[in-house]
């Protein structure tokens, strides 16, 4: 996994080198292949079909994977220089691997030997529970940082206000899950059905 970052093009010609060098001199007897936010759209869902397959082994590539990928048998991701990324992003990330029935690994690489960067890395080892990681990158990012524009799938808020409704958020949650054990097809409720169903139309490439 390597960084994507418009003020850095040199990251897509890192992918590719990336990806030749695991190809030449780490992995020759397996496929690797790349992808980068820079390819033509058919080009990218060539390589993600091709990886699907199980036609390549490894795939080296930017966070264009964030969303919008589902590849069962993937099972380890390795991301080099998680310190540059916020929490919900690597969780999302954590998230293209472990679909399948096979036991999952994601791996975080970083040579940033800052207490509390490590710290905050370690928040991904203790839960799988997006809400929780949500809110502990909002308390150490702040919310401005909360919603760049890589936080995919995290609806803009009207009234709540993130940084200091945490509770209330909380409260709404326990709130949906308990209707939705009671009534999952939200049949008493057909406004709330027909808004989350008008969500996850407008949104289903990043809600997934």
């Amino acid at each position: 996994m390597v960084e994507e970052n418009d003020q850095l093009p040199d990251e897509r010609k890192a992918v590719t080198e990336y990806a030749k060098k695991l190809q030449s001199e780490v992995f020759p007897d397996l496929k690797v292949a790349f992808v980068h936010g820079k390819m033509k759209p058919k080009e990218k869902d060539a390589v993600m079909a091709a990886f699907a397959a199980h036609e390549t082994d490894i795939l080296v590539s930017t966070t264009v994977i964030e969303v919008g990928v589902d590849v069962p048998n993937a099972a380890v991701m390795v991301i080099e220089n998680a310190e540059r990324f916020g929490l919900s992003q690597l969780h999302q990330l954590r998230g293209r691997v472990g679909r399948g029935k096979h036991q999952s690994y994601c791996i975080l690489i970083s040579d940033n030997r800052n207490e509390e960067t490590r710290q905050r890395l370690k928040v991904m080892t203790k839960t799988t529970d997006g809400f929780q990681i949500a809110e502990e990158d909002l308390r150490l990012r702040g919310p401005g940082d909360f919603f760049g524009a890589r936080q995919h799938g995290l609806p803009g808020l009207k009234v709540a206000d993130l940084g200091c409704d945490t509770q209330l958020l909380q409260e709404a949650r326990q709130a949906a899950e308990q209707l939705l054990a009671q009534d999952p097809a939200l049949t008493s409720c057909p406004a709330t059905a027909e808004r989350v169903t008008e969500l996850f139309t407008q949104q289903a490439d990043a809600l997934n």
